[in-house]
């Protein structure tokens, strides 16, 4: 495993996404991925999948300590009291007694909450023990700006879509200055970095898939973290098998190439 390092704190480059997984699935998934090696797990208020993921991680034979946990803040519980009661509902779900890191899941949509108010009550959280360390998500540079600077707690994190057809430079720029991570999500594009021919190209250098070689691709940049969603084991052990090989500086620069615009356009046409 590699590790990224922000404002002192060691994160598990690589994390095990679990967006969409329920019930019997998600619990195997979490406890397969922290038996092959992951030591990330994320998750989500809003993903209705805490307690599985508690119970997948109560089930590995992996210390608690050794598990960079991150779950994020539904929508609605972003005022100051809701922030508080809603995390400690997620910590019995997810049977421990903090979380790694605590994120806003997003900008203010369905709340009047404001930012500063949601990371008092966040600060707090750190300050209680029951939360080590607090970041955002999907959150632009402007607001991440905002977020920093209302915050009486570092910022560590801004989760956000990345991967070869989503560029975040202007992020990802903001992010190394001030020593924030940038976590990504989605890394695979929903699956089109798998007819990528790029991608295939590079990837058979070093016998690896398309989807191998585009999360080795944001593994190299400095500062980001990635958590791909898989289920089956097959999936899980292809994720975490990055490790071994390095792409060089040119295979690098062709891939972030916003030219590919068939593959780019069926992406899109994913998200419909």
């Amino acid at each position: 495993m590699e590790y990224e390092t922000a404002q002192g704190v060691e994160v598990p480059a690589l994390g095990l996404g679990t967006w969409q997984l329920t019930g019997q699935d998600c619990r195997n998934a979490v406890e397969t991925a922290l038996q092959v090696g992951y030591r990330h797990i994320d998750t989500a208020q809003a993903y209705g999948n805490e307690a599985e993921v508690g119970e997948g991680i109560a089930a590995a034979d992996v210390d608690r300590e050794e598990v960079f946990l991150t779950t994020k803040l539904d929508a609605r519980n972003r005022t100051y009291q809701r922030v508080v009661d809603s995390t400690r509902e997620s910590l019995d779900k997810l049977g421990t007694d903090y979380v790694d890191l605590l994120l806003i899941h997003q900008p203010n949509y369905l709340t009047r909450a404001s930012h500063e108010e949601s990371l008092r009550a966040m600060a707090d959280l750190v300050d209680e023990g029951l939360v080590r360390h607090v970041g955002v998500s999907n959150f632009s540079v402007e607001k991440l700006k905002r977020a920093r600077e209302v915050s009486d707690v570092p910022i560590l994190t801004d989760q956000v879509q990345y991967h070869p057809y989503w560029d975040q430079a202007k992020l990802l720029d903001y992010c190394r200055v001030h020593d924030v991570l940038l976590t990504a999500y989605s890394p695979l594009a929903r699956g089109s970095v798998l007819d990528d021919p790029i991608l295939e190209r590079i990837g058979t250098r070093y016998d690896k898939s398309p989807a191998q070689v585009a999360l080795r691709w944001l593994l190299q940049q400095d500062g980001v973290v990635t958590i791909p969603k898989a289920t089956s084991r097959e999936h899980i052990e292809a994720n975490f098998d990055v490790f071994d090989f390095e792409l060089t500086d040119a295979e690098m620069r062709e891939i972030r190439q916003p030219s590919k615009l068939r593959t780019a356009a069926a992406y899109l046409r994913s998200m419909v």
